[in-house]
């Protein structure tokens, strides 16, 4: 057995996995990336992944499958960066524990991520906000249920994915009031919420009832919402609120959008970034400077 094997084997399971507790999601990203890796190698050389070993993976052919990912299978930079930052995951790993391929792998790591344009980064108006929020129909019991987790994903900023995890347990509209998630790498924080929020949210869970671990927002028959019913309901009511205020016809809402709008709320109101960065979770601070280049130019 070559050293690749194991090598790949310790980082899912000690790295990833007992180390970093990183989410389904990641692992699965990762996944994906060293099996396109070693599928292309393997076309390139005719090696057998089970017979290739770390000095194999040599910076030109890792320069070889990111210009393939971008030329043949028409991979983003995004993308590209995404399966680099992989790559360089493992041979960070790697680099402790073989200590022999330190020249290689420093080459490996050092392949730098390419620079792309960012996309622009769309988000509601405060006209287009109430328009929204007051689109749901507050004499069905799933339209106050809509209303309430639109305005929380409007405060707060939280991803869609810790929005549908949300709990009754985790709401606390006390003194310090506050919504607790987890979020990417599976990091606890506690979001503030505003009076008008845990107003909403305190008349909806009189509503609402059931047991501490029941979702936050359910369906009509108890269960947590999906991510995708989420996008749906955004979408409805976003085409109810054009009537009030055309100018959302323009725009496409997705929950993203309305984390979007969360963290420019907080930046016209005199937040610095490094808060907002960690009000919503981002990893890196670097993420939260998009914000301040769509004030400057808005």
């Amino acid at each position: 057995m070559t050293a690749l094997a194991p090598t790949l084997e310790a980082f899912f399971t000690d790295r990833l996995i007992a180390q970093r507790q990183v989410s389904s999601h990641t692992i699965g990203a990762y996944r994906d990336t060293f099996r396109l890796l070693l599928g292309f190698v393997h076309d390139r050389t005719g090696t057998p992944p089970s017979a290739l070993d770390i000095a194999d993976l040599d910076a030109p052919i890792i320069g070889a499958f990111l210009e393939h990912l971008e030329r043949d299978r028409r991979n983003s930079a995004r993308t590209r960066n995404a399966r680099l930052a992989a790559v360089h995951s493992l041979f960070r790993y790697a680099a402790l524990r073989h200590p022999e391929h330190s020249a290689l792998i420093q080459q490996v790591i050092a392949i730098p991520l390419k620079r792309f344009d960012h996309s622009v980064v769309h988000f509601l108006s405060p006209s287009e906000v109430d328009a929204l929020l007051a689109a749901p129909d507050p004499n069905r019991w799933i339209g106050r249920r809509d209303h309430a987790l639109l305005l929380v994903a409007l405060q707060t900023g939280l991803r869609v994915s810790e929005i549908t995890a949300l709990t009754r347990q985790d709401t606390h509209l006390g003194p310090g009031a506050h919504v607790r998630c987890v979020g990417k790498g599976r990091k606890q924080r506690c979001t503030p919420l505003t009076t008008m929020t845990v107003a909403v949210l305190r008349n909806w869970l009189q509503e609402r009832a059931g047991a501490p671990s029941d979702p936050l927002f359910p369906t009509s028959t108890g269960r947590k919402l999906s991510s995708d019913a989420v996008t749906l309901l955004v979408t409805r009511h976003t085409k109810t609120a054009e009537h009030r205020c055309p100018t959302l016809k323009a725009k496409t809402v997705s929950p993203h959008v309305l984390r979007h709008t969360a963290a420019m709320r907080l930046l016209h109101a005199g937040v610095d970034t490094s808060t907002i960065a960690l009000w919503l979770g981002h990893e890196r601070a670097e993420t939260t400077q998009m914000y301040i280049h769509v004030s400057v130019v808005t």
